[in-house]
């Protein structure tokens, strides 16, 4: 019975890998579960390989495991099958030619590493100081390349109320061993402040690292932002506002890009009060100030000058659905505007947690190469 009620509890968690987690702790399951898949395979396998030692249940139980096993790989199989065609889908929206590169989008073997063990040392700066006293910082990830080398901001999420730059780190080191700067900023967060200051933030970056590009050795030529669940709507709205040359590329992991619309679709009060956060940010609700929910929808602002594009979102995620995704990608090609949807069947809001995982390795291949693309 004991082994029959183990099982039962992994197919429950196994079911993570299909759909949403509906609850707070239910999402962060999820995480661990699409990301961490050998993990809970293993586990299953060794309550399967029990069943040769118990009579009671044992049909059942294996049964039900066996489904709960291939659950479990679900994620990898279905990666594998993105992997393929992954390099030339990139080539096709961002390239001229086939990108020439010798790194698999999936390498199995990975899927072993449960995090990103080279760490690059970053110095923290101060980029700005306002009137009112606020001190903005960043850390910067300096290019083990040498001389000037692109500048990659990194915006953080939180849902505009939270969070700092020392979220995800991996992702800013891998990026760093590839000749890449990166600079992880924090910006003013709601209610004190209010859109659009995290955009104002990005812009002082910018000229942060035009003043210091010298001794930073960064082409000031050559910046892409890269943003986050919240910190993604401020990313694209800041490169689709700014009108800045220099920004070659806009990433987005799993943001909202219509917040008039976003706002009529309120999230699962389970995980997140996303109305209350969207009021703390823009400054109220939408039937009181509707133009400042448009004024901070980047889907509005998408031109035929907007800059190329990378989108990264799971289809479950349960905080920003991946609509918003969708809105974006339409208004993209009716500008023209070269870019692509990275779009991860079983990927949850914040599946990037484990560069090593299934989501985490193809999110991490389609940004790099999509920055040596917009970069060259």
């Amino acid at each position: 019975m004991t082994r029959l009620i183990t099982i039962i509890l992994l197919f429950l968690l196994s079911l993570l890998a299909v759909l949403r987690g509906q609850a707070y702790y239910l999402w962060l399951l999820s995480i661990a579960v699409t990301e961490f898949p050998l993990i809970f395979a293993f586990g299953t396998i060794v309550m399967l390989i029990t069943g040769f030692w118990v009579n009671k249940y044992q049909l059942s139980g294996t049964i039900i495991g066996v489904v709960a096993l291939i659950l479990f790989v679900s994620p990898i199989f279905r990666s594998y099958l993105i992997a393929r065609n992954l390099k030339q889908d990139l080539a096709y929206w961002f390239g001229d030619e086939k990108i020439k590169n010798d790194i698999d989008p999936l390498a199995l073997g990975k899927l072993f590493t449960l995090k990103f063990k080279d760490t690059v040392q970053h110095q923290t700066l101060n980029y700005v100081t306002y009137a009112d006293g606020a001190k903005m910082t960043l850390d910067l990830f300096p290019s083990l390349l040498p001389g000037k080398r692109p500048c990659v901001i990194v915006v953080h999420g939180g849902s505009w109320t939270s969070g700092d730059n020392k979220q995800l780190p991996d992702l800013n080191s891998y990026l760093a061993q590839k000749g890449y700067h990166v600079a992880a900023i924090n910006y003013r967060l709601a209610p004190k402040y209010q859109t659009p200051a995290p955009v104002e933030d990005i812009s002082n970056a910018m000229k942060y690292f035009r003043k210091h590009a010298d001794g930073l050795h960064i082409d000031t030529d050559h910046f892409v932002l890269l943003g986050r669940s919240a910190g993604a709507q401020i990313a694209l709205l800041a490169a689709y506002t700014l009108h800045d040359k220099a920004l070659k590329g806009v990433i987005e992991f799993y943001g909202p890009v219509d917040m008039v619309w976003g706002y009529s679709i309120p999230s699962n009060p389970l995980i997140m009060d996303s109305r209350r956060v969207m009021n703390e940010y823009v400054g109220g609700t939408y039937a009181h100030v509707p133009q400042k929910y448009h004024d901070c929808s980047p889907l509005f602002f998408v031109d035929k000058d907007s800059p190329p594009t990378l989108m990264i979102h799971g289809i479950n995620d349960p905080l920003v659905t991946y609509i918003h995704a969708i809105k974006l990608g339409a208004k993209l090609s009716e500008n023209h505007i070269p870019h692509y949807w990275l779009k991860l069947p079983w990927a949850t809001h914040g599946f990037d947690f484990n560069l090593s995982g299934p989501g985490g390795q193809l999110s991490t291949y389609a940004v790099e190469q999509f920055l040596n693309e917009v970069t060259r």
